[in-house]
């Protein structure tokens, strides 16, 4: 099996690292943060053409405590600000996309022009596609997205229903990497997308899914066999 072109990522288990560490569950996110930087710079070096990063749940949003969801977007706001993700950007020449419902759980007017100037930088990068999905639900997606053809009156069929999808207009998912020991879907995870995926479920915790993890994935993905119902 080739290397993969699309690589998504459910990074579980930062709380739970925070807590083995006897820390507050925002530190857990901070060191997730140093993670997926250290991560998505090695996926790009092996020559990565797309990275989907699921980094907040629509219900991390809006069901976790404020103190903990205000710690999430106070996160994004500075990484940005740093020019941390232009940066990478830059350096890969990939273009970011934060896709969810983000405009409406954020509620912040400057960070929402930030991630929008964002996206406007970068729009004509073409090595490849960084993808953040913040306040993303995967069944809501899906619903969004029916509900959107059933009021343009369009016939259902896979071309028109892809369309309407928040991540449509990225290519099918190769590999989904779930980190955190607890190998189940969440809330319906880009479901269009990763109905072919090859699955990599691993015990480590993302703020521990270092290099060699990296490759551990990337190993059990090579040797397996992509019949895709032949």
């Amino acid at each position: 099996m080739s290397f993969p072109k699309h690589i998504a990522i459910i990074p579980d288990g930062n709380r739970r690292w925070a807590k083995a560490q006897r820390l507050n569950p925002w530190e857990g996110h901070e060191q997730g943060v140093k993670t997926f930087w250290a991560a998505s710079q090695e996926l790009f070096n092996m020559g990565l053409e797309n990275l989907t990063f699921w980094a907040a749940s629509y219900d991390n949003l809006n069901k976790r405590s404020r103190l903990e969801v205000k710690f999430l977007i106070n996160l994004l706001r500075t990484e940005i600000q740093n020019d941390n993700i232009l940066n990478l950007a830059k350096k890969n020449h990939v273009k970011i996309k934060v896709v969810g419902e983000w405009v409406e759980s954020i509620k912040d007017k400057k960070l929402i022009e930030s991630i929008e100037r964002l996206e406007n930088e970068t729009k004509n990068f073409s090595k490849g596609v960084l993808t953040l999905l913040f306040a993303y639900d995967g069944q809501r997606e899906m619903l969004a997205a029916t509900s959107a053809l059933a009021k343009s009156g369009k016939t259902i069929t896979a071309s028109s229903l892809r369309k309407e999808l928040w991540t449509g207009d990225l290519p099918d998912v190769d590999l989904v990497i779930r980190t955190g020991g607890e190998p189940h879907w969440s809330a319906g995870f880009m479901m269009w997308l990763t109905a072919n995926s090859e699955m990599y479920f691993t015990k480590t915790l993302w703020p521990d899914f270092n290099n060699g993890e990296i490759k551990k994935a990337l190993t059990r993905y090579k040797i397996r066999e992509r019949r895709l119902g032949k």
